[in-house]
């Protein structure tokens, strides 16, 4: 029988070990096609990897913007800077909640935000947290917050790309990348934007109705952030961007997501305070032009009206 356990033990053993260099030979070397389950990418769009790097620069900002791509796409940090604010946008493609209290525990405490802007939407409240976990893990650190998100994911692509990840890192294999500021028709400014070449959205036919499925994990995490944030005393504001009225129209169950949002913190949807044109506002249906990005952000300024930093 002990016999038995021993010889079990070694093959769980052989085989993590066998399939962890299994993970980084085909990592490295297998086309993008053959490994749909591992998505490793230094300097993958959103420019995550530059906004990283930036941030180690900072000791204090008076705001710091938190949420998604209609974060990083939505708040212009120049808008904000010739206004007298000092600002950083820490937003990432899809990033929810679950990658959120990674950043705010790992750089909260080195920027000293005077405000929080945290740009909440359903989606990625509904999202399972996979794009924006690989995200994270190809262009941050590893660490034990890194773990602990894998483990709320629970995603085998999370898992692989985190166990291709730590061998890079310990090889210190990516010291001497350097993403490009350009890349396609985005740019990255300093301060953690990205401009986008002006494009305007075609409007599609009415959208079906839909119910607004919120996940509990990221739920839980979204609290979590509400949490982290508010007992270091930090002000919060919570921020629904502005999506196109087609898009918005079609959720059935609005009320409900902004009662939520309303009991955890002050809470601004911009699709109710201001209206955009949906084509040349957007350059989707959930994403701002440079056009939308100027009329929201000055809106914003006025709506905090600068004394909410003070």
């Amino acid at each position: 029988m002990k016999k038995l356990a021993y010889t079990f033990l070694f093959f769980i053993v052989f085989a993590a070990c066998f399939y962890i260099g299994a993970i980084t030979i085909f990592g490295r070397y297998a086309p993008k096609y053959l490994k749909p389950n591992l998505n490793y990418k230094v300097g993958s769009y959103g420019h995550l990897n530059t906004r990283i790097k930036e941030c180690q620069q900072l000791d204090s900002v008076d705001i710091l913007f938190l949420g998604s791509s209609h974060t990083y796409r939505g708040f212009d940090n120049r808008i904000f800077d010739s206004v007298g604010l000092h600002t950083f946008n820490f937003g990432s493609s899809a990033q929810t909640p679950i990658q959120t209290l990674v950043l705010l525990k790992r750089y909260l405490d080195k920027l000293h935000p005077k405000l929080i802007l945290f740009e909440i939407n359903p989606f990625t409240l509904s999202s399972d947290g996979v794009e924006s976990s690989t995200d994270i893990i190809s262009n941050d650190k590893i660490d034990m917050y890194t773990f602990e998100m894998a483990l709320k994911v629970n995603h085998i692509k999370t898992y692989n790309t985190l166990l291709f990840a730590l061998h890079r890192e310990i090889l210190q294999l990516n010291k001497s990348y350097q993403e490009p500021k350009q890349r396609g028709e985005d740019t990255y400014i300093k301060g953690g934007f990205v401009e986008s070449k002006l494009k305007y959205f075609t409007t599609i036919p009415k959208l079906p109705t839909k119910d607004i499925q919120l996940e509990s994990k990221q739920l839980k995490a979204f609290e979590s952030c509400i949490s982290e944030i508010k007992k270091r005393n930090i002000k919060l504001i919570l921020v629904y961007a502005p999506i196109t009225k087609n898009l918005y129209s079609s959720y059935t169950n609005k009320s409900v997501f902004d009662s939520i949002m309303q009991a955890h913190a002050t809470y601004l949807n911009f699709n109710e305070i201001m209206q955009l044109n949906d084509t040349f506002d957007f350059y989707d249906d959930h994403h701002l032009n440079q056009n939308g990005v100027q009329k929201f952000n000055h809106k914003l300024i006025d709506v905090l009206k600068l004394n909410t930093i003070e």
